[in-house]
């Protein structure tokens, strides 16, 4: 049995904001996990590269709406500060 990786946990060194704002950034983290997951079997953002984003970006949020693509953007920035990665 495999344990379940913990987003909450994984953001809550970046995460700022109010209880709305952080929820939303855990709640949209979770989803870009689940699709990753999915697509490429990449179950934790420590093995995430950045094509995988970057698809997510591109074909998943891509009939969203400009608003929805940008908060889920901030989410984004969110992941790859704790990743220290520079995927900007």
């Amino acid at each position: 049995m495999k344990k379940s990786f913990n987003m909450e946990l994984f953001l809550s060194a970046v995460l700022t904001g109010s209880h709305a704002t952080r929820q939303r950034h855990v709640r949209q983290a979770k989803i870009i996990q689940a699709e990753i997951a999915e697509r490429w079997q990449r179950e934790t953002p420590w093995t995430w590269q950045r094509k995988h984003v970057i698809w997510f970006l591109e074909k998943h949020l891509a009939r969203r709406s400009k608003a929805t693509r940008y908060y889920y953007l901030l989410t984004l920035r969110l992941l790859t500060r704790r990743l220290e990665k520079s995927w900007v």
